[in-house]
Parts: structure tokens; sequence; C-alpha cells
């Protein structure tokens, strides 16, 4: 069902918006739903797969001995 609703905007925004939906061959009130519609979408939640694609990637060297570089990084953090 659709409903009427009154907008109170500034006159060249309203001409410019004019001129867009004719170049796209819509209507303002098309303009207006499509908006309202995305504003009101709820957000896209990302999943943990796509977060963690995201980090960077650390730069560690391949013969690297992890275990001694965590207790160096430790004692530099908390002094023990």
């Amino acid at each position: 069902m659709k409903t009427r609703l009154n907008l109170t905007i500034d006159q060249s925004l309203l001409e410019n918006m004019k001129a867009y939906a004719a170049k796209k061959n819509i209507s303002i009130s098309e303009l207006v739903e499509i908006y309202f519609k995305k504003v009101s979408r709820p957000a896209k939640k990302k999943n943990i797969i796509q977060l963690v694609d995201q980090l960077k990637a650390p730069h560690i060297e391949k013969n690297a001995d992890l275990k001694k570089l965590y207790y160096e990084e430790q004692k530099n953090k908390y002094g023990f």
C-alpha cells in the first residue's frame, strides 16, 4: 500500500533531483522510496571468514623460532 508524504526541500535541490530523475527515467517518489529502503535496511554483518581475510599477514621469517619470539615479546612488554 502506498502512502502520500509531503516533503519540504530547497528549490535548487528539487530542480537537480528532477533533472536526475528524468535522466534515469524514474520519478522523484521512486528516488525517495529507493533511498528510504537503502537507509532503513539493516547493515549486512560480515562473517568471521571475511573478517580474517581482511587482516594483513604478519612478516615472519621462515626459519624463525616462534616460541622464542613470543617469550621475547612478552619479556619486553611485561618485563619478566
